[in-house]
């Protein structure tokens, strides 16, 4: 199970990053009205792609930090697919592409998937994980 996990973390991360990637294009930071423009955007990844990054290192050796920032990522997928549904819905022309909707829809996918395999880890796996 953790072998899976470590998979479907490693291929959502992937999908997450680009479609930060992509939040560039679409000048996400004036869609959030985040003030810095693209400089200020990129350093906010910063700490949120060293996470990622550290999640997936953690869930790999595992520990108990690896299944909190595997919570936290597929948090923030169902983050990512929610407000970008609820602009889509309200007219905004950002993330419109075909491409786009496909990334949301896959990390929505893979974000599901990502919270159970993270929820029967820290249930069937050694007690260190009981959070």
């Amino acid at each position: 199970m953790l072998q899976a996990l470590f998979w479907i973390y490693a291929i959502n991360a992937m999908f997450l990053i680009l479609h930060e990637i992509e939040s560039a294009y679409w000048k996400e930071w004036e869609l959030f009205k985040l003030g810095g423009g693209i400089t200020g955007f990129v350093a906010l990844h910063i700490p949120i792609i060293a996470m990622i990054f550290l999640g997936l290192i953690t869930v790999y050796d595992p520990s108990r930090m690896g299944m909190i920032i595997s919570l936290i990522v597929c948090a923030g997928g169902f983050f990512a697919f929610s407000i970008h549904t609820y602009f889509l819905r309200k007219g905004k022309e950002e993330f419109t592409l075909p491409i786009s909707k496909i990334l949301l829809y896959l990390i929505l996918l893979l974000s599901i998937a990502q919270l159970v395999l993270t929820i029967l880890s820290i249930v069937y796996h050694d007690p260190l994980y009981v959070i």
